[in-house]
């Protein structure tokens, strides 16, 4: 086991607070990386964890050691970066994130095109409606649908995408048609909610002559996958807040129509997230120049107005 192994254990073992998630994360056994926190120990001459049968918490020593390891790990990838720039051959793995409609509608299909044109570079895609924490993932990238506020992260933004609320024809001749907003928050009408851990939109921001008002919208329904939402909408049971590329095709079909037209949902952005390094990798940097050219490609006529 090198030392830089047994740093790079350590400090996802730190920053993940489990020695079993971080072996997970590194693709070792528990054993192996167990004994790398051991080793770093013996050769350190301190102890940088306390150990229980329930607890894994960091020692004062931990503590003090873990900016530096995070500064070594940098410099070192800094230094792979600027020799792979050099030879113009970046190689190795990068952890990406996105929303299961984002995921599957643009990231994943770019996935295979973007492996043909650098093989030396593989993807881990992980999909999920669930907000991310790059640090605690281990992730390079995480694309996004909506207006992140995190300022320690970079942002790549592709797009700015307009929304709308939408309903079947099927709902809305059984519940009638809303004349005004309020009537989404009284519950004269089924809301259709995106809820999961960490989600924002308990409210829908709308754009009303008085500026933008968020209304605590109700209804029995609620998924973590906004997927499920859309087909519960073509289903007739509720009204639903989405972007336009995500129901176009509906709305041309007439499976869906626009619910309140004049009174408009705020627009989202449709980006990535990457950590601030003061030379970012240029794996990560491939992989977002790529995509971004392939997502404003397939958003195409998607992004267009119905």
């Amino acid at each position: 086991m090198s030392y830089i192994d047994n740093v790079k254990t350590f400090v996802r073992v730190y920053e993940l607070g489990n020695m079993s998630a971080a072996a997970r994360d590194q693709r070792i056994s528990p054993a192996v990386a167990s004994a790398r926190i051991s080793q770093l120990e013996d050769h350190l001459g301190v102890r940088l964890f306390q150990r229980t049968t329930r607890q894994l918490t960091p020692t004062e020593q931990g503590k003090l050691f873990y900016p530096g390891a995070v500064r070594v790990l940098e410099t070192i990838e800094e230094a792979e970066a600027a020799v792979q720039d050099i030879t113009q051959s970046p190689r190795g793995s990068i952890y990406v994130a996105a929303p299961l409609g984002i995921g599957r509608r643009f990231v994943a299909p770019a996935v295979p095109q973007f492996k043909e044109a650098y093989p030396l570079i593989d993807v881990r895609l992980r999909l999920s409606d669930r907000k991310v924490d790059l640090t605690a993932e281990g992730l390079d990238i995480a694309f996004f649908l909506g207006n992140p506020e995190d300022s320690t992260l970079k942002l790549r933004k592709f797009a700015d995408c307009p929304r709308l609320l939408c309903a079947s024809p099927k709902y809305l001749s059984k519940r009638g048609v809303p004349k005004s907003p309020d009537e989404l928050t009284d519950g004269t009408h089924d809301c259709l909610n995106l809820r999961f851990p960490g989600a924002q939109e308990f409210q829908w921001p709308l754009q009303t002559e008085a500026g933008v008002r968020k209304y605590p919208v109700t209804g029995p329904f609620e998924s973590d996958d906004g997927d499920v939402l859309t087909t519960w909408a073509l289903d007739g049971h509720g009204i639903v807040m989405k972007p336009y590329f995500d129901v176009v095709d509906h709305l041309r079909a007439g499976e869906l129509v626009p619910v309140l037209p004049d009174i408009k949902p705020t627009d989202v952005q449709l980006g990535c997230l990457y950590p601030h390094r003061r030379k970012q990798d240029p794996k990560s940097r491939l992989f977002i120049e790529f995509m971004a050219v392939s997502i404003g490609q397939r958003l195409g006529a998607k992004s267009r107005v119905v």
